[in-house]
């Protein structure tokens, strides 16, 4: 690589999370000239991991900045959205183009832009220690790396989040997105020419399915290899049912989500029957083609703040917004962004630069947070008011999903 950048800056940053938005700032601030390294928990690859993601264009710039061509295979084109009646027609059509990507294949991208022996794998991040103007992360293997900044990118159950702000927790929002994958070549003739070049809506009572096409293997676009991404919205009662989905066949309850392979074979059963049930054909047969269907639980998280003398939070870790309206990625890209560009117009002030990225970026966190939860307000099973219930009438009609599930909102 030569002179690299990021030996030009006197400014140490430590990135705890290895997964998309902390390759996102990663790379950013490397680029920009900052001394960075970034430490993931996991120890296996991250590349099997998600499914798809829909991408904007503020997604795209990011990318650009983090030194990953936004044409070098990122997505597959959609042209039109569909909503399905459950007798498998169309009730509904809208012209939308847009870019819908694999989540494997960002990272990918994103690890190949990266310095290899500046990410390190496997190293579990135990807490931070803060002196004066600096900060010093600590691991579970006595390891303790001294910087200028840390910066939190671990999601949903961030170690980071739970030093600062203890009191900032997911909290349940009453439904699960069952997810899954289907290779392209396993599709029947009718369902693909249906559904595989469009982004597809079904609407049971109730409940909400979604899909669209996605990169196959090794970020393969071609037709023939790409694969079709299926996110299904459903009512789970979180101390019994959702509890009973969480527990394995052994009788193991996983509280922070059971993996793929050990939901238990009478779950996966009911839920091939439910699709059969409610679903239109196109979308039944996705899901029974599903090899290894897994779920999440759609949760609310917010913190009062995204920084913390010289620890910072990013992406999932501050501000998990309900995937409808698919700004997830998109979220942890502009925090990535306004943070480097704070960084590197203050570098002699990194406390200025920290405010400023604290007060914007709780605005904006906020701002989408409460849109995304009035877009899963369809997914509500009990009013409080009139005023409830008509909004969630409005975000079930097929023309409201069409024109602004998996959209960016107005700008606040």
């Amino acid at each position: 690589m030569g002179l690299t950048p990021a030996l030009k800056s006197g400014l140490r940053v430590v990135i705890i999370g290895g997964s998309l938005g902390g390759l996102l700032a990663a790379n950013m601030l490397w680029r920009a000239g900052f001394d960075v390294t970034v430490h993931e928990r996991i120890g296996a690859a991250l590349g099997g991991r998600g499914a798809g993601i829909a991408a904007h264009p503020e997604m795209f710039d990011a990318f650009a900045r983090a030194g990953v061509d936004v044409n070098d295979a990122i997505g597959t084109s959609v042209e039109e959205r569909i909503v399905l009646a459950q007798d498998g027609s169309v009730m509904a059509r809208h012209h939308l183009p847009q870019i819908m990507c694999s989540w494997s294949s960002l990272l990918r991208l994103l690890l190949a832009a990266f310095p290899k022996e500046r990410y390190f794998s496997g190293t579990a991040f135990s807490r931070a220690e803060q002196s004066g103007a600096g900060v010093s992360a600590v691991f579970e293997d006595g390891a303790k790396i001294d910087a200028d900044l840390l910066i939190g990118t671990d999601g949903i159950h961030s170690t980071v989040r739970g030093q600062y702000w203890p009191a900032a927790k997911p909290a349940y929002a009453g439904y699960i997105a069952w997810r899954g994958m289907v290779d392209e070549a396993n599709v029947s003739r009718e369902t693909h020419a249906s559904l595989f070049s469009n982004y597809g809506f079904c609407l049971p009572p109730g409940e909400h399915m979604l899909g669209y096409p996605i990169a196959g293997a090794d970020g393969d676009v071609r037709p023939g290899h790409r694969r079709f991404n299926i996110v299904w919205y459903r009512t789970a009662a979180e101390e019994t049912e959702l509890k009973r989905l969480m527990t394995d066949e052994a009788g193991r309850h996983h509280p922070l989500g059971i993996p793929p392979g050990m939901i238990q074979a009478d779950v996966i059963a009911e839920l091939h029957a439910a699709a059969r049930a409610n679903l239109a054909p196109q979308f039944c047969e996705m899901v029974e083609l599903v090899e290894t269907p897994f779920f999440q639980s759609v949760v609310d998280l917010e913190v009062p703040g995204m920084v913390s003398g010289r620890a910072a939070l990013l992406g999932d870790a501050p501000f998990l917004v309900r995937p409808h309206c698919g700004m997830g990625v998109t979220k942890a890209a502009g925090d990535a962004v306004l943070l480097t560009d704070l960084l590197t117009a203050f570098p002699g002030d990194i406390d200025h630069a920290l405010a400023v990225y604290d007060i914007e970026r709780c605005r904006y966190g906020r701002y989408l947070a409460a849109h995304a939860r009035r877009l899963g307000s369809q997914m509500k099973q009990e009013y409080v008011s009139e005023e409830e219930r008509q909004e969630a009438a409005h975000y079930r009609k097929p023309e409201t999903c069409l024109r602004e599930i998996s959209l960016p909102p107005h700008p606040p």
